[in-house]
């Protein structure tokens, strides 16, 4: 007959030092072995939020603890499989000296607890401490003699360690490739569009941001109306992957459809919101759509808090399409037409449409990215919407991509 277990006493006498976690990373244990290394009493560590527990050392620029460590909660919970992560700086507070903090490395490894429905009851944290090992390292590399049996073994465990994190990056990385030629085969699907092949003066670009499989919200189309009319739209669903490409999909189509019953671009917007209203992750969607009618030289268009296309003249000079921009789709309640702008081109303008991909850089203001584009449009005017396109892709330094997709279209009118 097999003895009854105490798990309680079991886990404390544990020699490696383990934290457990509820799915919102609160501390609901912590062994004698993770008091030791942690130099705080169970009583100081239950009930706390792990990262207020143990934050970033203030005086190192450099911590990245948290962040690892999060992105590490963060795949378990999502995935429901342990993670192994690699060698990790992470400094504790010294007990001794208020405010100061020592220098710490450790081993960490977090597995979940997954109930019978398949969810994450909480995290198993192992934290081994490595920091002797680290400093003795050091020191030996310096000439300071032999390692002990202790530090070989610990470096042998490291070196295993290593080998699995090898073998799961390149498990990795053939699921991702995998992932990302289906991707690619969706996002091609998604974004063809059977008019454009009549517009050989049209060029188009798309830009997947970077690590989002090449399936983004962003969008374009053109939409022929008539033998010297059409409409053309670039539109951005904020997120990445499928469900924002899932969303694009439904919206772009939709604008389509509605392009080609109503009498103008705004009509269609309006419409286009409406139906954004009734789509989850559709509320905070941009887009702007612009009318060309090449018999009167004529572009109708409206915005939908979309940044503003340029006509860009023969002569360098260019024009900001932004009298006409209201919210974006789904934002407003009432039902009110959204405005209408026109403008008159000549034969040999260029229009510009585009997502904020483009121009848009963190911490910087909008109007400064604007500048950048129209600077870099002033200089090739006079080139064919092909070369446009990749030019100013190359002078905005987005040809090995950005952190938000881009799409854009280059018209020659």
């Amino acid at each position: 007959m097999m003895p009854d277990i105490d798990y309680a006493v079991l886990f404390q006498a544990l020699p490696s030092p383990y934290l457990i976690l509820d799915p919102h990373l609160v501390i609901l244990d912590a062994n004698a072995a993770y008091q030791r290394v942690a130099s705080l009493h169970r009583d100081q560590l239950l009930g706390r939020y792990i990262f207020d527990a143990f934050p970033d050392n203030p005086h190192d620029p450099d911590a990245d603890g948290v962040r690892n460590l999060s992105a590490s909660f963060a795949r378990v919970l999502a995935s429901g499989e342990p993670d192994t992560m690699a060698l990790q700086r992470y400094d504790v507070r010294d007990p001794r000296r208020a405010g100061r903090f020592t220098e710490h490395w450790w081993s960490p490894v977090n597995t979940p607890v997954v109930d019978s429905q398949g969810e994450v009851t909480c995290i198993i944290h192992r934290a081994e401490d490595v920091t002797a090992f680290v400093r003795s390292r050091r020191f030996r590399n310096q000439g300071g003699g032999e390692l002990t049996s202790r530090e070989e073994g610990m470096e042998a465990e490291l070196y295993a360690r290593a080998r699995k994190l090898q073998r799961l990056n390149e498990e990795l990385r053939l699921a991702h490739g995998r992932e990302r030629q289906v991707a690619v085969t969706l996002q091609e699907a998604m974004l063809h569009s059977p008019d454009l092949a009549r517009h050989p003066n049209i060029a188009v670009r798309y830009l997947p941001a970077i690590g989002s499989l090449n399936v983004c919200g962003d969008w374009y189309d053109t939409v022929d109306l008539s033998d010297s009319r059409f409409a053309v739209a670039v539109g951005d669903v904020v997120g990445h992957g499928l469900e924002a490409a899932t969303v694009m999909g439904m919206l772009r189509s939709a604008l389509s459809a509605v392009s080609r019953t109503v009498t103008g671009p705004a009509q269609a917007l309006e419409i286009l919101g409406l139906y954004a209203r009734s789509l989850d992750g559709a509320m905070a969607t941009t887009a702007v759509t612009a009318m060309v009618d090449a018999r009167s030289n004529l572009i109708m268009y409206s915005s939908a808090g979309h940044p503003p296309p340029v006509l860009l003249h023969r002569d360098g000079s260019y024009e900001l399409l932004d009298k006409a921009t209201d919210p974006p789709l789904g934002a407003r309640v009432e039902h009110v037409l959204r405005p209408q702008a026109g403008i008159t081109y000549e034969v040999g303008d260029t229009l510009v449409l585009y997502t904020d991909g483009l121009i848009e850089r963190r911490g910087e203001d909008i109007d400064a990215g604007l500048t950048r584009l129209t600077d870099a449009l002033a200089t090739c005017a006079d080139v064919s919407p092909e070369t446009l396109a990749d030019t100013l892709l190359e002078h905005l330094h987005l040809t090995a991509g950005s952190s938000d997709d881009i799409a854009l279209v280059v018209i020659r009118l």
